[in-house]
Formats: C-alpha cells, sequence, structure tokens
C-alpha cells in the first residue's frame, strides 16, 4: 500500500460523521438485545437452542464498513452483527431463525433448517439460476463444524483470482468484477486450532489470493481456555512466519487489533481490505480481547469456568461500553442520546421479537384449529367421543403446538376410528392429513437435490456414436479428449489437484491440457485433499465449473468431512437458495495394497447425500457422466476404475457431447437364471463368471447399476429379476456395505422380493482392507470364481441334481 493510500485508511474511522457513529452505536445494541433477548426466548421454551454473537458487534461493524457488493463472507454462528450491518438480516428474521420458521419469506437464510446464527443470502433465484452475485454483498452459506467454514473461503477468494487473471472469463460480469471481490472469513480463536483453518491459511499462502480471515480471539472454547488451545496463546504470534517481507512480496499481511477499540478496527479493516482487494494479498485480522457477555450458549453459563477476575474485566472491557465511553470523551454524543439509542433499540427488538413469532405461531395455530374442528365432527360422526377426547384436549390446551403435535393427533385419530366403514367427517381428516403431509414434505424435506431445470436429471441423453473405422486406444485416452473438448467448449471449467497440470495427473488423462490452455485452467496443487475440495466449492458458488482431483478414492477421507457437511447439503439447508455444481473426480476399486485399492462405499453413501455418485466401468462411461453433470447444476463424485486407464476402448466420435443419464443401470449381458448387479471394476469380473456359468448351463443377466445416487431410477433390475426371479449383488466395499445398499433399493424401495424364488444374496470383499500385492487382491476382493460359485450356490438349491456340490 502506497504512502498515500495508508494515510487514507488511518484516517477512515476520523472521517466518519456523527450520524454514522450512531449508526453503528445503534446497530451495535439493536444485536446486543437481540442476543439478550435471545436467550430469554430458549429459556422459555420458544426455542430449542440459542447460540449469539455478543461481544462480537464492534469488530463486525468495523468489517462490515469495509465489505462491498461483489464480496462473499464465509464465516461462522456468532457474526449477527456483521450481517445486520450489511443489510443482509433483519431483527424479525434473526428471531424468525430462532424459532425455525420454515418459510424462506421470513426466514431467507435456510428456511428454519439451521439452527440460530447459521447466515446465508439467496444467491439463486426462484428458477434455481444465479442471481448477479457481483451486485449483491453475499454470505455463503454457514455451517456447525468450527473451521468448516475455511475449506470453502479458499474457493471463494481462489475465483477471484480467476475472474481476474483469465481474460476470457471477463464476460462473466454476474459474477466478478475484474476479481476485485475480497473473501471475508470469520472464525473463533479455538478453532484455530483445526486442521483446516491451518490448511486452508497454507493454501492462500501459496495461492495468493484476496482472502480475509478474522480471528475473534475471546481466549476461550466453550470452556477451555487459551493455553490448551494454541501455542503461546496466540494465533498471529505463531503465524508471523507467512508475513510477508514487503509488497510484491508472497505470504500474508497481518493485523492485531482489540475488539473493544473501535477506530482501531475500522482503521485496520479498511487498511486491510484495500491491500487484499488491490494487491489479491492474503490477509490475516487477529481481533484480541474480545469479550462472550453471556457465554457460548443456552447449554450453560461461563460463570461456571471464568474466574472473577476474568468476568470483571470482560464487564468493563465490553466492547458496546468502551465505545459509549469515546463517543462521549470526544464529544460525538451526550449521555441523553445515547441512553436514547439504547433505549429505542431495546423497543425494536421487542417489536421485531413479537412480529416474528405471530409471523411463526399464526399458522399453526389456525392449523391447529382446523384439526381440532375435524378431529371434533369425526368423534361426533363416528359416537367416539370418549377415544377422541383426550387427543382433541391435549391440542386444544397446548398453548404452543407444533406441527408434529397436530400431525401426530391426526394419524392417531385415524388409527382409532380405522374400522368405521362409511365415515365423511373420516375422509375430511384423511384429506387434511394427506395435505398437511405433502407441505411439511415440502417444509422440511425438499431440495436435497436441484429442482431446477438445469438438474442432473433432466439431462437429455445422448448416445455415444463411434466411427466404424475407430481404432481402440488406451482408456485414458478417451477422458483426455473428453477432457480436451470440455475445455475448449467452456472457459468457466477449470481442474485443480495433485499432479493433474504438468504431468496431467499419474494416469494421464489431462496430459498435454496445462501446455494448451494454461496453468489457470490445469493447475497443480499441495497435498491437501480438504482444502482442493473446498477451492472447489468455493469457486463453484461463485459460477465457475471446477473439477477438483483426489488423487486416490482411499484418501477421499480426508475430504469427506468438508463434502458432507459443506456442499452435499448446500442445497437443502438452503432450501434452494445456494448451489455449488462441483465435480470431485477421483479413482478407485481395485489396484494394489491398502491405501490404493479402496473401495469405501458405504463411507461415502451415508456421507454424501445431496451430490451424485458415479461409479463407471470404463472411461468411456465417465466421460459420459462428465458431460452430463457438466450440463448441471449438481455436485457428483465421480469414482473411475484404478485399474482402467490402461484397457483399450474406442473414442466416441461425439466424445464431448454425449451424455450417460444418471440412475440409469445398463444390461451388459442377457440372461435367464440369475439377475447380478454391480458396478465399477467388478463389471469386467463379472462378465468373466457369467461366460463360466454359461459353461454349466446358468444363464446370467448382468446389470450394471452406473451411479449409485441416483440408483436405478427405470427399474430395470426390477424388470430383470420379474424374469430370473434370482438376484446376486457383487461389488468390493466392506461387507454390509454398497451390495447391501443396492438389496435395500431393489427389494425394499422397488419391491422386488414378491418376485424371488430363492434367497437374494450379497456378494462383497472381506472386511479388512486388501493386503498388497495380486494374491493380497485375489483372496480379499471378490473375483471370478466368487461369483461364480454364489451364483452356482443359488441354483443348486433349486436344482441339485442338475448343479452337484462341486467342494
Amino acid at each position: 500500500m502506497s504512502t498515500a493510500e495508508s494515510a487514507v485508511a488511518l484516517q477512515a474511522a476520523a472521517m466518519l460523521s456523527k450520524e454514522e457513529l450512531l449508526r453503528d452505536y445503534r446497530l451495535g445494541w439493536e444485536s446486543r438485545q437481540a442476543s439478550l433477548t435471545g436467550r430469554k426466548e430458549v429459556f422459555m421454551g420458544k426455542a430449542k437452542f440459542g447460540i449469539f454473537g455478543d461481544g462480537k458487534e464492534l469488530p463486525q461493524l468495523a468489517m462490515a464498513r469495509a465489505f462491498q457488493a461483489g464480496d462473499f463472507r464465509a464465516g461462522y454462528y456468532r457474526d449477527q452483527t456483521f450481517m445486520l450491518a450489511i443489510g443482509e438480516l433483519t431483527l424479525q428474521q434473526y428471531f424468525a431463525q430462532l424459532y425455525a420458521h420454515p418459510d424462506v419469506d421470513a426466514e431467507p437464510a435456510t428456511a428454519g433448517r439451521a439452527m440460530n446464527g447459521h447466515f446465508a443470502t439467496r444467491s439463486l433465484d426462484e428458477d434455481g439460476q444465479f442471481k448477479n452475485l457481483a451486485d449483491i454483498k453475499n454470505s455463503s452459506a454457514d455451517i456447525s463444524p468450527t473451521g468448516g467454514q475455511m475449506p470453502r473461503l479458499v474457493g471463494l477468494a481462489y475465483a477471484s483470482k480467476l475472474y481476474r487473471q483469465n481474460p476470457e472469463l471477463h464476460q462473466f460480469t454476474q459474477f466478478s468484477r475484474n476479481g476485485n471481490e475480497v473473501a471475508f472469513g470469520t472464525i473463533g480463536n479455538a478453532s484455530t486450532s483445526e486442521g483446516m483453518f491451518f490448511e486452508a491459511i497454507n493454501a492462500a499462502g501459496v495461492l495468493q489470493i484476496p482472502m480475509l480471515v478474522s480471528v475473534w480471539d475471546d481466549h476461550y472454547g466453550i470452556s477451555v481456555p487459551a493455553e490448551y488451545q494454541t501455542t503461546k496463546q496466540n494465533i498471529s504470534e505463531i503465524l508471523k512466519g507467512f508475513q510477508r517481507e514487503g509488497e510484491g512480496q508472497d505470504g500474508f499481511e497481518i493485523f492485531v487489533v482489540k475488539g473493544w477499540d473501535y477506530t482501531g478496527l475500522v482503521d485496520t479493516y479498511q487498511r486491510a481490505a484495500e491491500v487484499c482487494r488491490r494487491e489479491h494479498v492474503p490477509v490475516l485480522v487477529h481481533v484480541t480481547e474480545v469479550t462472550q457477555p453471556q457465554g457460548h450458549s443456552t447449554s450453560g453459563s461461563h460463570e461456571r469456568y471464568k474466574s472473577k477476575d476474568r468476568l470483571t474485566w470482560e464487564q468493563e472491557y465490553d466492547c458496546l461500553r468502551q465505545m459509549r465511553q469515546w463517543l462521549l470523551q470526544d464529544g460525538h454524543a451526550t449521555e441523553a442520546e445515547l441512553d436514547q439509542i439504547e433505549a429505542e433499540a431495546k423497543e425494536e427488538v421487542r417489536k421485531a421479537r413479537a412480529a416474528a413469532w405471530d409471523a411463526f405461531f399464526s399458522p399453526i395455530k389456525q392449523e391447529r384449529d382446523e384439526c381440532v374442528a375435524l378431529l371434533e365432527a369425526l368423534a361426533t360422526e363416528t359416537g367416539r367421543q370418549n377415544e377422541l377426547h383426550e387427543l382433541i384436549h391435549q391440542l386444544q390446551h397446548n398453548p404452543t403446538p407444533i406441527r408434529a403435535d397436530l400431525v401426530r393427533s391426526a394419524r392417531r385419530a385415524l388409527r382409532l376410528v380405522r374400522d368405521v366403514k362409511r365415515s365423511s367427517a373420516r375422509g375430511e381428516l384423511r384429506r387434511w392429513h394427506e395435505q398437511a403431509v405433502a407441505e411439511n414434505a415440502d417444509r422440511y424435506n425438499s431440495h436435497l437435490y436441484s429442482q431446477s431445470e438445469e438438474s442432473a436429471l433432466q439431462v437429455e441423453e445422448i448416445k455415444a456414436e463411434f466411427a466404424p473405422d475407430a481404432p481402440q486406444v488406451d482408456g485414458r485416452e478417451v477422458l483426455q479428449a473428453c477432457f480436451d473438448a470440455m475445455f475448449s467448449r467452456d472457459p468457466r471449467v477449470f481442474a485443480i489437484g495433485e499432479d493433474v497440470g504438468r504431468i496431467g495427473d499419474v494416469n494421464q488423462a489431462f496430459a498435454g491440457l496445462q501446455e494448451k490452455y494454461g496453468e489457470l485452467r490445469i493447475t497443480d496443487t499441495g497435498i491437501r485433499e480438504c482444502t482442493i475440495v473446498g477451492q472447489g466449492i468455493g469457486a463453484a458458488m461463485r459460477g465457475l465449473r471446477p473439477i477438483t482431483e483426489i488423487q486416490y478414492l482411499d484418501y477421499l477421507l480426508y475430504a469427506i468431512q468438508i463434502l458432507s457437511d459443506d456442499v452435499a447439503c448446500l442445497q437443502y439447508r438452503t432450501k434452494g437458495g445456494q448451489k455449488a455444481p462441483l465435480i470431485v473426480r477421483t479413482r478407485g476399486h481395485r489396484l494394489e495394497g491398502i491405501w490404493h485399492s479402496g473401495s469405501p462405499i458405504q463411507m461415502i453413501l451415508g456421507s454424501v447425500r445431496g451430490m451424485h455418485l458415479c461409479v463407471p466401468r470404463d472411461m468411456t462411461q465417465a466421460a459420459g457422466m462428465y458431460n452430463t453433470l457438466l450440463k448441471s447444476d449438481e455436485p457428483a463424485i465421480v469414482i473411475e476404475c484404478l485399474n482402467g486407464y490402461r484397457l483399450k476402448e474406442r473414442i466416441p466420435s461425439n466424445v464431448g457431447e454425449f451424455t450417460v443419464p444418471l440412475g440409469v443401470a445398463e444390461v451388459l449381458r442377457e440372461g435367464t437364471d440369475i439377475t447380478i448387479v454391480t458396478y465399477g471394476s467388478m463389471c469386467r469380473i463379472v462378465l468373466d463368471a457369467a461366460k463360466q456359468l454359461e459353461q454349466v448351463g446358468i444363464s446370467a443377466e448382468v446389470i450394471d447399476a452406473q451411479t449409485l445416487l441416483p440408483f436405478d431410477r427405470e427399474a430395470l433390475i426390477l424388470d430383470s429379476i420379474k424374469k430370473t426371479s434370482r438376484v446376486l449383488f457383487a461389488d468390493e466395499d466392506v461387507p454390509g456395505g454398497g451390495s447391501a445398499y443396492m438389496m435395500q433399493q431393489v427389494l425394499d424401495e422397488q419391491g422386488a422380493y414378491r418376485y424371488l424364488d430363492s434367497q437374494p444374496r450379497c456378494l462383497a470383499a472381506q472386511a479388512h482392507r486388501p493386503p498388497y500385492g495380486s494374491d493380497g487382491d485375489y483372496f480379499s476382493k471378490p473375483n471370478a470364481e466368487d461369483v461364480f460359485d454364489a451364483v452356482y450356490e443359488l441354483m443348486q438349491e433349486t436344482d441339485p441334481k442338475r448343479f452337484p456340490s462341486i467342494y
């Protein structure tokens, strides 16, 4: 920063008018009163839990003054003052979230799906399309896991670097104005102990991106003081090695400022944001001596673990008290003026709380009255007053019913009159119940996946076409041709990961593409799976189309938490307000050794609902899935077959255009005696076993599931079982993993149990990871002989004479 710019920044607080100073004071007190009132609402039973931003008001007011249109926030659950100050949260919305109001209009951040303090702006319009993000102030959707906002923050800032440095992206003014946007992150001091924090800080320093991280340091992490949290009890002290040596040098700028010093805070944030925005230098602002007047949350009192001296100090250095003293001492306001502001703030919060409660509770009371009227009519018409009296009485006299109470009462009432043959009142109650279930499904269960026209399930299928003379090439070359077409077609597409750049990934699917499209498009990263994925999440939220590579499926464990807690539930937790169409590319299943032949499908299936999970059998199918995903607005994981890159395939003549529909299984071999369902590398093994079975007179139909999320949307497997009456599910996961999931989907969801003449079977790998070497693979994972024997045993039970025992 130049001397002149520094002088301007240093005068920032001094240049504020009295009106602006008192506006901040008012906002600070409104936020404080909201915290105090929110705690009371929890203790009165009107909310389930409360966690508040009291004590952090002044730092957040100062940060808000440096926050501009187009900027993004990735923070944590104490940033209410900041959100109020940038105009993206009202007091009524604040209380609506505390009450879990399931209406987007009342609670636009999460529609009541996240507990209070989880903030988000709506990046999408009603059709699920991006708004003009460059013209609005943006907050990415918060998550509860502390430190979990940091990986995404890297991506939000990285997008600015791409938008600035890649001329092909300058056309996308809806998302960026020449990369001038800063990504503001906030985190508590205790959470800086998380590995994700250090990984993100290092990544930002390497990338040199406009990421401004504020650490709210109140000395505690719930009850655990800083001496148990941080070396030297000081995060900025131990990060001094990241401080850049001068302008133009790589590294961080680090600022330290006290949380009760209003003028110091305003000046610091102006300086920090200026260097971050102009030079794309990452910045750490360590805000020290912050207080937390009400303790961590409504779960307990901080008086249990703070000393009397600490509590006395916190009372004296409460930031709002310190600001009041400064305003009086410097003659910016009189005591009467400040007293009036504080009284008006309290009244504003009271009115907002009342309005929020009325907006939340009035519709429920109306629904309760409707339900009670229907129950009374049912009791009168059926003569079941005695049986239904207690249900009606409880519902009528419940002062604060919730919708679960209403539906529960209706269900129990219908159960009590189940023997009544004809009753118009029963029919009315059934219709009310059906409507209530549907409405509550929208309130609480919708938007796990995209509901827009760009849903992956709406992408039109385009068949792969092959020239008559199409040569047989290595599978990796099919992917290489697909990626080449992809990068040529859309400048928003980029790929990052370990070794993807210079050498074109360890399996050469990106070979030569960095040289052709440049380092900004195909980029090497350090070994940091969590922030590789986070880099993609944040960039995808800003309109880009990242492909983030996890080199081996086994190492997805490093990233699974952030995939599960952030991107997988993003559309759900914002009820369609935000999206991040990230593609995670990885490879797994069979190769060699404990850490390079994983197929932990059960873990993935249980963690990433909200993402699609693609398990292609070869690179041609993988290419078609990538094409599908890039036409959609949804995130996905694509697991390529690790042992398939050197196997021969033909390149489709339309390699950049053909699509593979998600959730559509494929019959690889027709048969009449048994259906075998599998995916990925097991397809080749099962097809080999099917040939062997044919030699002993057993006709096996082999089906490739292709994707596990979604799974067989057209019930192709059910149709096959209707023909064969037997089924075997086979994969490489542990017992009770992927094969058991497929069985549940087919027998339970599709109802295929009705058509079985034999016990359904699962064939999985051993419960341990596979040892090194070919023998380790053979004796740990299902092989063709295992498939043969499993099928043969089923057929032997049916016809022991035709199929006598082998062993």
